[in-house]
């Protein structure tokens, strides 16, 4: 559903703190620390992740899943693996 660097990235684009984050969504503010703290994919209780989700999307923010299309318009980041690096000659 979301993974705590596309919760950091989010927050990095809007200018806004984990407290904002916190206010905007209704979670707690040591629940968006737990949040963003964990490794890979977010988990929780899907009516949390739904919230932070909805907080997101409301101020603006598309969540792109793997190898899903982007449907917003407008510039955006998105994470891909790194290429490989060439093999010295």
């Amino acid at each position: 559903m979301i993974t705590a660097a596309q919760m950091r990235a989010a927050r990095a684009l809007l200018g806004i703190d984990q407290k904002q984050l916190a206010e905007l969504s209704g979670v707690s503010l040591p629940t968006i620390q737990r949040m963003e703290a964990s490794e890979g994919n977010v988990r929780g209780v899907v009516d949390t992740l739904s919230k932070v989700v909805e907080a997101l999307a409301a101020a603006g923010i598309e969540l792109i899943g793997d190898n899903a299309p982007s449907t917003g318009t407008g510039r955006g980041v998105r994470f891909r693996e790194p290429a490989a690096r060439a093999k010295p000659v």
